[in-house]
């Protein structure tokens, strides 16, 4: 059954509880840049255009779609545990961890929820993404997969089709592997090269189960690329696969890790950049999805500078006001940020990329990336690869 598509007033779900994920200070996951993106985001007037929602209590019944029994039960242990990743120098152990991480799950399957049923068109949780989450292990910084939970959430409630849109720097590896062989869930991440970075994994050739050939796509794209070469693998890619799955629900992640900035990844964006992937996907899920439409935040570790500008424009863009890139940051912020700190939410980079259809380049690597999986997933789908 299809619920009413005449959402009301765009949400988002936060309260200051999700902040408490929190691997100590020293970690990269800074808990910090979620509320200083809410915080800038309040000052521009951005919530002005959203509903804040608070995220409901914990849920062990929804954990349990997704992550097995033993593994919640080591998670509420709060104990290094090497057979279920705790412990480790990426994934420390830390107070109340079960609850709060339950409660990131709690928030995007809120998310997805005020979407199916109606209550709005497009809803955001942007302390979720934990995408690397196993169903038995913790992962990348991720405890539970608060995205495979919603997707789950959302099959159980009567979605026929959904579409996964990654854009972390970092493949969405976790997703991935929970819907590997369910031909229901198309995942896409975009992504640098396996070949170079965490997880190791993401390579065109994972394309899905036998029953589900297809519905995973995986673009690896070469270190260095910048907002031209990855617009242009996004559009040589991701509006054909989608339109072939036909999705009644666009799930995103957005990663702001894939910055110049960021210190963990080599990929080259703007601001700016992703800012015009956060459109790209809005107009898609307007266009094959009546406007259903569920975000959430992920990876990003230039916590100051990058992504709270990042993640604010995101919000902006849910609640139906895009800002303008060369809007003044508020001297908050920059006393927040000190001496670099940027002056527009924008980085004054004039966004634009040549279509894929005008033109291969076989001598270059973006365009050999865009190949790969073109070819290793669009005869699945009924389309042609081209060239």
């Amino acid at each position: 059954m299809s619920p009413a598509t005449d959402g009301g007033r765009p949400v988002l779900v936060y309260s200051e509880a999700l902040t408490g994920y929190d691997f100590g200070k020293d970690h990269a996951m800074s808990p910090g840049r979620v509320r200083d993106a809410v915080t800038l985001a309040r000052s521009l007037g951005v919530l002005e255009h959203l509903e804040v929602v608070a995220p409901p209590p914990a849920d062990d019944t929804l954990l349990e779609t997704v992550h097995t029994p033993g593994y919640i039960e080591a998670v509420r242990r709060g104990e290094p545990d090497e057979s279920h990743g705790l412990g480790t120098s990426d994934n420390p152990v830390f107070p109340g961890m079960h609850e709060v991480s339950s409660q990131v799950v709690t928030a995007s399957v809120e998310a997805a929820r005020q979407v199916w049923e109606g209550h709005a068109l497009r809803a955001s949780n942007i302390a979720g993404g934990l995408h690397h989450a196993m169903p038995d292990r913790t992962s990348g910084f991720c405890v539970y997969n608060d995205v495979a939970v919603a997707i789950r959430w959302l099959l159980d409630h009567g979605v026929e089709r959904v579409a996964y849109v990654d854009v972390d720097v970092h493949h969405g590896d976790g997703v991935q592997t929970v819907f590997y062989d369910d031909p229901r869930v198309m995942t896409v991440s975009l992504h640098e090269t396996p070949a170079c970075l965490f997880p190791g994994t993401g390579f065109p050739t994972e394309t899905g189960g036998p029953g589900a050939l297809g519905t995973a796509v995986n673009v690896a794209l070469p270190p260095g690329t910048g907002d031209s070469g990855w617009l242009r693998a996004f559009d040589a890619i991701v509006p054909q696969v989608l339109a072939a799955h036909r999705p009644q629900v666009l799930v995103t992640q957005h990663g702001c890790d894939s910055h110049a900035h960021d210190p963990l990844a080599d990929l080259d964006l703007s601001v700016d950049g992703q800012r015009a992937s956060y459109l790209a996907l809005a107009a898609l899920a307007d266009e094959l999805c009546e406007g259903r439409w569920v975000s959430t935040g992920g990876g990003g570790y230039a916590v100051l500078h990058i992504v709270p500008r990042a993640w604010t424009h995101l919000l902006a863009i849910v609640g139906g006001e895009p800002l303008d890139p060369e809007t003044p940051t508020p001297q908050a912020f920059r006393d927040l940020v000190g001496e670099y700190a940027p002056l527009t939410m924008g980085d004054g980079v004039e966004v634009s990329f040549r279509h894929f259809d005008d033109g291969f380049s076989p001598d270059s690597r973006l365009d050999q990336a865009i190949m790969a999986t073109r070819r290793a997933v669009f005869p699945e789908l009924g389309l042609d690869p081209g060239f």
